[in-house]
């Protein structure tokens, strides 16, 4: 699935889901290694939210960490359009350190747009700090206002870059502010341990037993290959294997929609809007889930499929809608399906580890 093509989905999904409601990894964690864990807030189960700093003087912003693209973006100071009223916006012409290309940067959304010009200035990610990065400036947001953070700051490979910007890791790399090639996340839910993101290493505190190691598709991509998806051992979508894409800026599971609709049909969901509403009770009584990805089950009791809003209605957070990209076979487990484990993506080796979170 192309960028803009996974762009339209997962972004036009989230959109309408707010507005209602194996072996260890060598070489990391060592005691001298240039790593930051950043924490993240976590907001309503569906988005998870950490502060960066941009600029000299710095100004701060809060971003959703993104693994399913490549890019970074703020709003400018000079957007005028109503996404923009409620975000920090960028004073760019504040900094003694930014500058730009006057180059255009836009990327086009399935509920919307960003406008604007792509830009370089220095940045902090926790302790770890960037120089002359490059990051889109929006002078026009259309569309995002049920979004919670100020952007959007990407941590896919390079070749998943709209404009073909660097990304912030791959920057912080090649100028020498961490040691090790791996991202780590660890998403605590509300009630939970506080959420945070690892740059360089991995907290081994954040997860049970061992990392199973799980190999890209291809580099350039954090997709794997999934088995199936299971209940009660019988397979009920993805039964000759699919691809997945392990997306933290995902909320949900979305996967093509006549699969999804299976799956809801099986829990007992109810379409009412843009969501499948389920009873409150049947969390209790609901088999797990079960994903196999490279031989290995990951399973998902019914507290990690079901949410409930704010109304105290219940409701699945599995949605459809990977085959708008044009590909019928693909999922994106998102953060509903990271909440239960610990994940490591590491660039150096391509692939993502996973094991329980505590």
């Amino acid at each position: 699935m192309k960028q803009w093509e996974r762009l339209s989905v997962k972004k036009k999904l989230l959109s309408s889901f707010l507005k209602e409601h194996a072996s260890r990894l060598p070489q990391i964690s060592t005691d001298n290694s240039n790593k930051a864990s950043v924490p993240m807030r976590n907001f309503l189960d569906l988005s998870f939210l950490g502060n960066i700093t941009i600029g000299t003087p710095a100004e701060e912003f809060q971003v959703i960490f993104d693994t399913g693209l490549s890019d970074l973006w703020l709003p400018c100071i000079f957007c005028n359009s109503p996404s923009c009223y409620t975000r920090n916006a960028f004073k760019y012409y504040e900094s003694s350190t930014y500058w730009d290309m006057n180059t255009p940067f836009s990327i086009i959304y399935g509920a919307g747009i960003m406008k604007g010009f792509l830009a370089y200035d220095s940045i902090w990610i926790g302790d770890l700090f960037s120089t002359a990065h490059p990051f889109g400036i929006s002078l026009e947001l259309n569309r995002f206002d049920n979004t919670p953070s100020d952007g959007l700051l990407s941590l896919d490979y390079p070749d998943m870059s709209i404009r073909g910007a660097i990304p912030i890791f791959d920057n912080l790399k090649n100028q020498g502010a961490v040691s090790e090639c791996v991202i780590a996340f660890y998403l605590g839910k509300c009630t939970g341990k506080g959420s945070v993101e690892m740059f360089g290493g991995v907290d081994k505190g954040c997860y049970q037993g061992e990392l199973k190691w799980i190999p890209l598709t291809q580099a350039g991509d954090w997709c794997v290959n999934m088995d199936g998806i299971s209940m009660k051992r019988k397979v009920i979508a993805c039964s000759c294997g699919c691809h997945a894409i392990v997306d933290t800026g995902t909320s949900l599971i979305i996967g093509p929609t006549m699969l999804v609709n299976n799956i809801q049909k099986l829990i007992g969901a109810i379409p009412r809007g843009s969501k499948h509403c389920v009873s409150c009770f049947a969390v209790n009584t609901l088999p797990f889930l079960i994903f196999t990805i490279n031989g290995i089950k990951y399973s998902g009791p019914a507290r990690a499929y079901i949410l409930k809003d704010s109304r105290g209605n219940c409701f699945s957070t599995f949605q459809g809608g990977t085959e708008e990209g044009n590909n019928s076979k693909t999922w994106i487990l998102g953060d509903v399906f990271l909440w239960l484990h610990f994940s490591v993506y590491d660039q150096g080796n391509d692939r993502i580890g996973l094991a329980p979170a505590v």
